[in-house]
């Protein structure tokens, strides 16, 4: 849609709700067309799910995640890392799964 905002930058918000359980939304913001991970790991740095892996045209978007890890199974409370890489950019924040 060639009328919905660009942001100027790449943005990750806060997750939504936080603490939550069972499902979450993550809302970010792409300046450019380009190849986007966002990853979740747990509080050790080991990867529980990947949420995006793909090309993503810019504009403003949101993912839920349902507290699953990449088998599909559901995951323990606790803190919980989860981390963008766009082009150049990284960014990682804080999410906590309460049961």
């Amino acid at each position: 849609n060639p009328n919905e905002p660009i942001p100027e930058q790449i943005v990750i918000h806060q997750n939504y709700p936080n603490p939550f359980n069972p499902t979450t939304n993550i809302d970010f913001g792409l300046n450019e067309l380009g190849y986007v991970r966002i990853m979740i790991y747990d509080i050790l740095g080991r990867e529980v799910k990947t949420l995006i892996n793909s090309i993503q045209d810019p504009g403003y978007k949101s993912i839920q995640w349902n507290a699953t890890n990449n088998a599909g199974q559901p995951i323990s409370a606790g803190v919980y890392l989860y981390r963008i890489e766009a082009g150049e950019f990284r960014q990682t924040k804080k999410m906590v799964l309460l049961k």
